[in-house]
């Protein structure tokens, strides 16, 4: 995020594209419908199906799955036209405008709804709400980036905020709600095939040298595979694979490939505090640590890294995480810190961003990077006055499609997600009676008219079927899909969406199409082979 979650009640208009808030970040939800009820915040919500912030919305555009590149930059090419842009912060911050205006034109209200069905007076409606409202942030999710053409997505997102001068600003900027705890901390400390820490490219040969020197090993200056393409490879270039605190066996698209690819390796290691479905597969299990039962930060979705205390006392046959592959790397001839706080250090002497943060500096509230120094407050806002790269750059984008569509065979969209009650793969909210008993199993959304014409009523056993699998699970019937769209959450291993999601991946992040894919619905018993 560019900006932090407290400033939400001070954005004078808010848009949410490919983010089910209230479910998926349902402490930050609140704070959102929050500023709309007692802080005066317009709010327009963007989403192929009827969420719960449509309730609290000025305005809902219900776009085609897929078609976020269109209704983004429609909103921009309305803007630009009614002279709505912010003409000074494009002026002085931004770059690239010529050829990013010609591509603009394309996108034309009437073209826009062509590819998304959203009416051009809905999309003017929004475009001025949003760009004469005053500051306006964005927000968005996994609905955004989890596309065959996902890092366009991000792209006409910040288009639309440098256009109407919302980045550098308090209550705007371009905000990604990261999808798991500690997933930007990841990110931070290298937990990415391209770069090391605080996103030093590992291209680059200064960095290199640096970690090199750090780490006393020689490291390579060529970037890694991410996950998705590990998987293929599995057998095959790769012939061992270490998965720590992921279940790629749940969470990843084309389950039934997945399976195959990892039956293949000679050695499946698995780390977690469960046996998940991926450590069923494994060769070895080593069980570590809860949250509850660590020292250490977590750096959240605003760029607040905090410092966390155990709550609990391991027991049984259990590790830390940090000892366990501290005790690796000293049987592959390397000795690593074997303290939390010791971790820390060396976490920070290498990361710029990280730099001014000491564990006592972070027992109250935590700090957000960058904290160059440690008489540095932390930086609420990024890009104040300007940006790291100098110019903004305002990039020129074309519309593609989705990677797979419907047809004969194949008549409605799937989409996959997250429900309120469960988390990601399930490995640990499954295992609560409490959420069970609300939630016990998965289910398939499907709209009234597409299940009258298929027979099919609530509560009814159906099969959703794919060009890569099927399952069976029951139908709940609503209005909140539109016509022809289905919509799987895929914490169920019983009926697991991700047998059915399409591994297309986007060309530049590789991240899997999940949101989009060709799929057939019937009554269980009737279903075609």
């Amino acid at each position: 995020m560019t900006n932090s979650m407290a400033e939400v009640v001070k954005s004078k208009v808010i848009l949410v594209i490919g983010s089910n808030t209230t479910w998926n970040h349902p402490v930050f939800g609140s704070l959102m419908k929050r500023a709309v009820k007692h802080h005066g915040a317009k709010l327009i919500v963007c989403d192929p199906r009827r969420i719960e912030l449509c309730d609290f919305a000025h305005i809902w555009l219900q776009q085609r799955n897929g078609s976020d590149v269109a209704l983004l930059s429609g909103l921009q090419y309305i803007i630009l036209h009614e002279g709505w842009e912010n003409a000074s912060y494009i002026r002085e911050r931004c770059e690239g405008y010529e050829e990013y205006r010609k591509a603009i034109e394309f996108f034309t209200p009437e073209k826009v709804e062509e590819l998304t069905g959203v009416k051009p007076a809905d999309l003017r409606a929004a475009a001025e709400l949003f760009a004469r409202s005053g500051v306006g942030a964005l927000y968005y999710c996994m609905g955004i980036t989890q596309h065959s053409h996902g890092v366009d997505n991000v792209k006409a997102c910040v288009n639309l905020q440098l256009i109407t001068g919302n980045i550098g600003v308090e209550g705007g900027g371009v905000n990604p709600l990261r999808g798991q705890s500690n997933v930007q901390g990841a990110c931070d400390m290298g937990g990415l095939p391209n770069v090391f820490t605080a996103y030093q490219p590992v291209t680059n040969p200064a960095a290199v040298e640096k970690f090199s020197k750090a780490w006393g090993a020689p490291l390579s200056a060529k970037p890694g595979m991410t996950l998705t393409e590990m998987i293929p490879a599995a057998g095959d270039k790769i012939r061992a694979l270490y998965v720590l605190g992921e279940n790629p066996m749940m969470s990843d698209p084309n389950l039934h490939h997945v399976e195959e690819s990892l039956e293949k390796l000679d050695l499946l290691v698995v780390q977690d505090i469960f046996l998940t479905e991926t450590a069923r597969l494994a060769d070895v299990v080593l069980p570590g640590v809860s949250f509850a039962e660590k020292t250490g930060t977590i750096t959240n979705t605003e760029r607040r890294v905090q410092l966390t205390w155990p709550a609990l006392v391991p027991t049984g046959n259990v590790r830390q995480d940090y000892e366990i592959v501290a005790d690796l790397a000293k049987r592959f001839g390397h000795d690593f810190p074997r303290t939390p706080e010791g971790l820390f250090e060396e976490m920070r002497r290498l990361t710029p961003s990280y730099a001014g943060m000491t564990y006592r500096r972070l027992e109250r509230v935590g700090l957000q990077w960058p904290c160059p120094s440690e008489d540095h407050p932390g930086t609420k806002v990024l890009h104040c006055g300007k940006f790291a790269r100098g110019l903004a750059l305002l990039t020129p984008l074309s519309y593609r499609p989705p990677a797979e569509v419907p047809d004969g065979e194949f008549d409605m969209v799937l989409s996959t997600g997250r429900i309120l009650q469960h988390y990601h793969t399930g490995s640990m909210t499954r295992r609560s009676s409490i959420l069970n008993l609300i939630v016990a199993a998965g289910h398939v959304e499907l709209h009234p008219e597409d299940a009258r014409r298929a027979g099919i009523a609530a509560d009814d056993r159906v099969v959703v079927v794919t060009r890569r699998g099927r399952i069976e699970t029951r139908a709940l019937v609503t209005q909140r899909v539109a016509p022809g769209s289905i919509f799987v959450p895929f914490h169920f291993a019983e009926a697991a969406a991700n047998r059915l999601t399409n591994d297309a991946l986007d060309p530049v992040a590789k991240i899997p199409e999940y949101k989009v894919c060709a799929a057939r619905i019937e009554r269980a018993g009737t279903a075609k082979a």
